[in-house]
């Protein structure tokens, strides 16, 4: 079982649901230490305090907040667990929204409530029953690790489930992102739909959703232990890089889903391209474009600086 990182209570209006908060996820990631190379030898980072030059230990570190580059204000665990904060030992739903109505960027990790003790049996299950039914899901504040966080609580397999949330103004925008205005066809639009729905399947199960580069690691690993060449893995299709034809690339890549998924796969055809038959330009307007386009040449160059 997960240990429990967290114990407290929801608070569902005047409803108290006793829980104990567990990690819902593991990461199998492979961690590495760093060695010096010529002995193998572990590094490691120790702590040294910079007015005494000399290394500290754990219990002789705490938390502080620099105000100015000469003073630090120290603040205890003690004083950040004893904030009165109604958030500090309950977890208070504040709203229930439709979970369509979150953006998928705010949602973090998720953790499982576990319901604490035969006393909490029962507004656990009225509150996961309440959730279940109205297909929608809490919103919660909630104080962890010396600050207060929003949450989202939903139903997963008969259990309560609460996301850590970013909180507005933590996400930020991404309009210095956006590309430059483009142009798309129907047929364009209408091919992309159809390699998406070559592509749509009921779950998330198979070959594919495989952690590849873990088990590659593994494998080096295994190789070396036994003084032995690690085996040759399979080189990924190298691609261009380079922009091609759009309706090239998107009826290509249906063949291919296709082939993958099986011939009876249920597509859509994707659509012919439409030609348009280009007019010729007017000489006096390419002129006036080639004038335009050696001025802007001449006026976008910018002096060397010395």
């Amino acid at each position: 079982m997960p240990r429990t990182v967290w114990s407290g209570a929801i608070s569902f209006g005047l409803v108290t649901v006793p829980i104990n908060v567990q990690s819902a996820t593991e990461d199998h990631s492979i961690r590495f230490h760093q060695y010096h190379l010529e002995d193998m030898g572990r590094v490691r980072v120790r702590k040294y305090c910079e007015i005494e030059d000399r290394e500290v230990r754990t219990d002789e570190i705490g938390k502080g907040y620099q105000l100015t580059k000469e003073q630090v204000i120290p603040i205890s665990d003690d004083e950040l667990r004893d904030l009165p904060l109604p958030t500090a030992k309950a977890i208070e739903i504040e709203a229930f929204v439709p979970l369509e109505s979150v953006d998928p960027i705010r949602i973090g990790e998720g953790y499982y409530l576990q319901p604490s003790g035969q006393v909490a049996a029962k507004p656990y299950k009225l509150l996961r029953m309440a959730l279940a039914r109205s297909s929608k899901v809490a919103v919660a504040k909630y104080t962890w690790s010396g600050r207060e966080r929003l949450g989202l609580l939903r139903v997963r397999d008969d259990v309560i489930v609460l996301h850590a949330m970013r909180w507005p103004d933590e996400i930020r925008s991404p309009e210095e992102l956006l590309p430059p205005p483009v142009e798309l066809t129907d047929e364009e639009i209408e091919g992309a739909l159809a390699l998406m729905d070559s592509m749509t399947r009921d779950d998330l199960e198979g070959e594919e959703f495989r952690d590849a580069y873990t088990e590659a690691v593994e494998q080096i690993i295994e190789a070396k232990r036994e003084h032995r060449e690690p085996p040759k893995l399979e080189e990924p299709e190298e691609k261009t890089g380079q922009l091609v034809d759009l309706m090239a690339a998107l009826t290509e890549s249906v063949q291919k889903a296709r082939t993958a998924r099986g011939e009876d796969a249920d597509v859509h055809e994707l659509p012919k391209k439409k030609t348009t038959k280009k007019q010729p330009a007017k000489k006096t307007a390419a002129k006036k474009t080639t004038k335009k386009a050696a001025a802007k040449k001449t006026s976008g160059r910018r002096p060397r600086s010395a």
